[in-house]
C-alpha cells in the first residue's frame, strides 16, 4: 500500500517528470531524503517505471502514420487475453496496448513511417496471430490533446506556487 507521501510524488511527476528531488520535497513539505527514499522504494517496486519525452512530432519534418487498432480475439484456455497480449506488445510498430471491455477486446496504439508499413503490419502480422479474430483499424489524423497536455494552443504552467 502507498503512502501518502508516495502518492503525492506520483501526482506530481506525472504533471512535470523533471522536477529535481529537492523541488518535490519543498512542493509536499519533506525532507529531501525521504523524497529519495520514496522514489527509491517506488522503481524498485515497478511503480515508477520510466519517464517519458514528451514530443509534438506534428511540429517537425518527422513522417509517421499512427492508428489505433480494435482487435478481437478469442481468449486462450487458462492464459485468457494474455497469451495473445504477450505476442501483440513484441511487435516495434506497437506502442500501446490494452485490454479492453465493450465492443472489443484489446486496443492498440501503432505507429509505423509509412501507410504502407502499417497495412503491411495489420495484414501480415497483426491479423494473422492464432486467436485474433478481427481488427478493425482507425488512423490517428492529428493529436490535439495528449497525456493531459494540450497539443493545439499556448502552454501555460499549471502549477500552484508553494510557499516554504
Amino acid at each position: 500500500m502507498l503512502s501518502t507521501l508516495d502518492m503525492q510524488i506520483l501526482e506530481i511527476l506525472c504533471e512535470d517528470a523533471k522536477i529535481p528531488e529537492s523541488e518535490l520535497a519543498v512542493m509536499i513539505g519533506a525532507k529531501e531524503a525521504e523524497v529519495a527514499t520514496a522514489l527509491e522504494k517506488l522503481r524498485s517496486e515497478g511503480i515508477l517505471i520510466g519517464v517519458q519525452t514528451l514530443v509534438n512530432w506534428e511540429r517537425t519534418d518527422r513522417e509517421f502514420v499512427r492508428a489505433v487498432i480494435e482487435v478481437n480475439v478469442q481468449p486462450q484456455r487458462e492464459k485468457g487475453f494474455d497469451a495473445i497480449a504477450q505476442r501483440i506488445m513484441q511487435y516495434d510498430e506497437v506502442r500501446s496496448l490494452y485490454l479492453m471491455s465493450g465492443a472489443y477486446d484489446l486496443l492498440v496504439e501503432c505507429e509505423a513511417t509509412t501507410l504502407r508499413e502499417l497495412a503491411q503490419f495489420v495484414h501480415s502480422r497483426l491479423s494473422v496471430i492464432e486467436g485474433v479474430t478481427g481488427t478493425s483499424t482507425h488512423f490517428m489524423l492529428k493529436t490535439y490533446k495528449y497525456g493531459g497536455t494540450i497539443f493545439d494552443g499556448p502552454q501555460e504552467d499549471m502549477r500552484q506556487a508553494v510557499m516554504p
